[in-house]
């Protein structure tokens, strides 16, 4: 089975400032591997494996794609090749613009299925996975715990809040992993050597037929106003302390 894993490069988190006026800084940070695109990489590297099968990625953004570093951090998690597309453009393209493109990036890939994080790491729309399905015509299904191949057809599990879902579905298809639904392995130092010998196949935006125009416009992005807490300790669960505690909520709200 031909297994295609999508993934982001995103800011550190522990790397991102807030400004006076809220808007994010992100000129100190280091960029990174999206912690929920692990998660894909590691399912489609094990199911690739448990199929004798490949495993590949695909990716699309601005020129970070290109840092060397960051590509050995991908490929060195057990897929076999790696696609990206690369373009400037992409560097602040939304989750319709992003899907557009990766589902015309996969038009040049074979494969039997196509496994998304449930949701980048910054922005976390959870909406990349369910529209590169919708642009391929292809079943897709989100939330997915598990995958497996059983016979011709795929078998995906989904943990509801009552109920273990299973689904059956027929390749190609595309799946959206939560965030548990695998363990990322650590790469070693004989992974991270192999992964720079390993194919990586670049593609400019006109070589995927351009990027469309974006539905909605983002006015800003900032960090939430901080809060100053009062920091009133009261020791005891005497009464009162509690009339004391119940005054200082009503009195918040």
């Amino acid at each position: 089975m031909n297994i295609v894993a999508c993934y982001k490069i995103v800011p550190d988190a522990q790397d991102i400032e807030a400004g006076a006026d809220g808007a994010l800084r992100l000129d100190r940070a280091q960029w990174v591997l999206g912690e929920y695109d692990l998660v894909a990489i590691e399912a489609a590297a094990q199911l690739a494996a448990a199929t004798d099968g490949s495993a590949v990625l695909l990716s699309a953004g601005g020129e970070k794609l290109n840092d060397t570093k960051l590509v050995k951090a991908a490929l060195s998690r057990g897929a076999d090749e790696l696609y990206r597309v690369v373009d400037p453009a992409l560097e602040d393209a939304d989750a319709f613009q992003t899907a557009s493109v990766l589902a015309a990036a996969l038009r040049k890939i074979d494969f039997d299925l196509v496994v998304c994080g449930e949701g980048s790491a910054d922005r976390y729309s959870q909406q990349v996975g369910l529209l590169v399905g919708a642009l391929l015509g292809l079943p897709v299904v989100n939330a997915a715990g598990s995958v497996r191949a059983e016979g011709g057809a795929l078998s995906v599990e989904r943990v509801l809040e009552n109920e273990v879902e299973v689904l059956e579905i027929a390749p190609p298809a595309v799946v959206s992993m939560t965030s548990d639904a695998a363990l990322p392995r650590i790469p070693q130092l004989k992974d991270i050597l192999a992964a720079g010998k390993k194919p990586v196949t670049t593609w400019s935006l006109d070589e995927v037929g351009g990027m469309p125009e974006s539905p909605v416009e983002t006015v800003s992005v900032k960090a939430p106003a901080s809060i100053a807490r009062k920091g009133i300790v009261l020791e005891g669960a005497t009464d009162e302390n509690i009339g004391e505690l119940v005054s200082g909520i009503r009195a918040s709200r």
